[in-house]
This record gives structure tokens, C-alpha cells and sequence, in this order.
């Protein structure tokens, strides 16, 4: 990909550093230098204008105003009674307006990956494991720097895994099991052998720990994305369970037939729109129809396939239980039971979330297949 450049005039002088955006975004093409003295209002309308602001005051004063232009996108978004679905599509509406606009506040970092601004963190660590190594002056977003920052800290700190009794680190770009709900059903489902498991999609690789956890000899965890490949290959190694699960590179199925296919696919047919999006939503609900469609021809006779799915694209009326059953039914498969549970995650009970509606019945299942 060819290298963009970030260009604006300061103290007298053209000058440019080279663009990463995390989402792909293009360079912005007018940039002007804006310090403590740049009122939010200012911001946020320069911003709605497409003229970015590279910062050079004070960092916790960026922070702050960026705070303060999200509160201005928010007051645009339109309250009501709308159904799940409307008001699903402005949810996300909103939220690709934050990102634009909140994407126009930028931050110089040097070759060495730091940020010279005053109260600044100590960035290197964060932005080698978003960018990997550079050796030139940059330009990002401070969007993108905040989520780098964030995702570092997940990984140093992890998430706390009951059904494991460890933590699990989730990488940079790599979603973090924090809905512990979908990893008990599959701590708690009877297995049909312990012979040998296929973990489709494994991201951190959790719940091929939990398999090997409860005893399956063998488990093959497959993904496409380099991030969760290193991620998952780390915990895995961390958690001793080296041994028992191999980690591939496959786009869904490794090779070969197993008695236990577990796969949990993003829960939304929506489109992505950066890369951790890719863990929640799925144009068009691809990955879980390819998953049943190929799911036959990898399982042993009388092995199960383990579907881990939410509703909560039902409750949106994004997708029908009908479709779905109607993909299961396609593939030749049968339901042999599910496996039910409700989420305890914060959102259940936030009235001010635009989708508390759906979340408030949303139910998380294990669909247990057979042919």
C-alpha cells in the first residue's frame, strides 16, 4: 500500500509526516496546529468541516476535548420510539459519525514511536503493538491512540477467566472475551468425545483452553487474522496447555473430520467498519452460514458440531430465527438440544444504551448440531 502523507504549515514552514490510521482512513487534506487555546465548539465545527487539528498542547487537555466534541455528536442523535431495527441502523449511524469526526483531532508522535506533549503516557509500547516497528515521524488519530493504549492495558492486565481459573490477554485487535457467558456453555455442554476438538475462529483462543481444560486430548484452533494467531499461540503456551492444542492458520476448517466442532461467530450482520469490528459483526451473516454449510463435511459420524450464537440480531430484526433454522436445516443438519443463558454484562440494565431494548431479552445459546 502506498505510503500517505499528513501535510500542514507551521511556524513559517511546510511540513508532513507519514499517515497510520488503524481503520484505513484516508490522510485529511487541510490539517491546521490547534493547542489549549481551541475551544470545543471551534473543534468539533472545524472537524464537521473536514479541517483536522494536530495538537500541541497539553495531552490530558486533547483527552478532555475529545470528550467534549463526542458529547456534541450525541446531542445530534435522534431520540424516539423507534423499532429495534431503526433504531439499530442510527446507532450505528452515530457511531460512524463519532469516528469521523473524533478522527479529525491528531497527534505527532516521533521515529521512536513517542509523543511530545506535555502530561503525554509513555506511548511506545501501545503503538509498536498497534503499528509494529516504524522509523520515521507520524501522524494518527488520538482515537486511535486512546484504543491502542486501551488494548495494551487489556493485554498486560487480561480478563479473568472462571471456567479457566487464568487470565486470558487479548491481543491488539483481538476481541476480548469479556461476555463470559458464551465460554461457561461451553465449559458446562456434555462433550461427545475428548479425543479431538476443531475451534473455528478462536481469536484469544479461550475456548480451545477451556476444551483442553475439561480434558479433549487434542484441539486444533484455527483463524485467519496474524493478530489472533500470535494472541491465541501466546495464551495457549502461558496457560501449559502447548501440548494438547495447535494453533493454525485456516480459513474457517483446518483439515480432516473431528467428533467436536466448536465455532462462536460474530452475533451482528452488519459491516465492519475497523478491524476489531470484525469479531462482532459479519456482512450479511457470511462466516455463520459458511460455518454450517462446511460444518458436515468435518464432522465424524456421531461428532456435534457447537454453534455459539446470541439473539440479539433476532432482537434487532436484523435476522430471523427462520433463517437460521432454515441454514441449519440446508446443511443437513439437526438441533439435538441448546443450551440457554442470559448476559450479565452492563449493558442488560442501561436504559440509556440506544439498544437497550433488544439486550434486555437478549439470550446467549449453544446450538449442539448432528447430522
Amino acid at each position: 500500500m502506498e505510503t500517505e502523507l499528513v501535510r500542514w504549515s507551521e511556524d513559517g514552514s511546510e511540513q508532513s509526516a507519514v499517515w497510520r490510521s488503524i481503520s484505513g482512513a484516508r490522510a485529511p487534506k487541510k490539517v491546521v496546529v490547534a493547542d489549549d487555546s481551541m475551544r470545543a465548539d471551534d473543534a468539533y465545527r472545524l472537524a464537521c468541516e473536514g479541517t483536522a487539528l494536530l495538537w500541541r498542547g497539553d495531552y490530558q487537555n486533547a483527552r478532555q476535548l475529545s470528550i467534549a466534541m463526542a458529547k456534541r455528536v450525541d446531542k445530534k442523535r435522534r431520540k424516539g420510539s423507534e423499532d429495534p431495527a431503526t433504531a439499530f441502523h442510527l446507532h450505528r449511524q452515530t457511531q460512524s459519525r463519532r469516528a469521523r469526526i473524533l478522527g479529525m483531532l491528531l497527534v505527532h508522535f516521533g521515529a521512536d514511536q513517542s509523543l511530545d506533549l506535555r502530561r503525554a503516557p509513555d506511548t511506545r509500547q501501545a503503538m509498536l503493538a498497534a503499528y509494529g516497528p516504524v522509523d520515521v515521524d507520524s501522524v494518527s488519530s488520538l482515537r486511535d491512540l486512546l484504543g491502542a493504549i486501551g488494548a495494551h492495558e487489556w493485554q498486560k492486565n487480561g480478563v479473568e477467566i472462571p471456567a479457566l481459573g487464568a487470565r486470558i490477554h487479548p491481543g491488539y485487535g483481538v476481541f476480548s472475551p469479556i461476555r463470559g457467558e458464551y465460554v461457561d456453555l461451553v465449559a458446562e455442554a456434555p462433550l461427545p468425545s475428548t479425543e479431538l476438538a476443531f475451534d473455528v475462529g478462536t481469536g484469544t483462543g479461550v475456548l480451545a483452553a477451556v476444551l483442553a481444560k475439561r480434558g479433549v486430548k487434542r484441539v486444533i484452533a484455527t483463524d485467519m487474522d496474524s493478530n489472533a494467531l500470535a494472541c491465541a499461540t501466546r495464551n495457549i503456551e502461558d496457560l501449559g496447555y502447548g501440548a494438547n492444542v495447535t494453533i493454525e492458520r485456516a480459513d474457517l476448517f483446518p483439515d480432516g473430520r473431528a467428533p467436536l466442532v466448536v465455532c462462536n461467530p460474530p452475533w451482528i450482520p452488519a459491516k465492519p467498519t475497523s478491524p476489531i469490528e470484525h469479531a462482532v459483526y459479519d456482512a450479511n451473516s457470511t462466516m455463520l452460514r459458511r460455518f454450517l454449510a462446511g460444518l458436515p463435511e468435518h464432522l465424524e459420524d456421531g461428532g456435534e458440531g457447537w454453534l455459539i450464537l446470541s439473539d440479539i440480531a433476532e432482537r434487532l430484526g436484523l435476522r430471523s430465527r427462520y433463517e437460521l433454522l432454515g441454514w441449519i436445516a440446508d446443511a443437513g443438519l439437526a438441533v439435538v438440544d441448546r443450551l440457554d443463558v442470559r448476559p450479565t454484562h452492563s449493558k442488560v440494565t442501561d436504559r440509556a444504551d440506544p439498544l437497550h431494548v433488544a439486550r434486555r431479552g437478549e439470550i446467549t445459546s449453544l446450538w449442539r448440531l448432528r447430522l
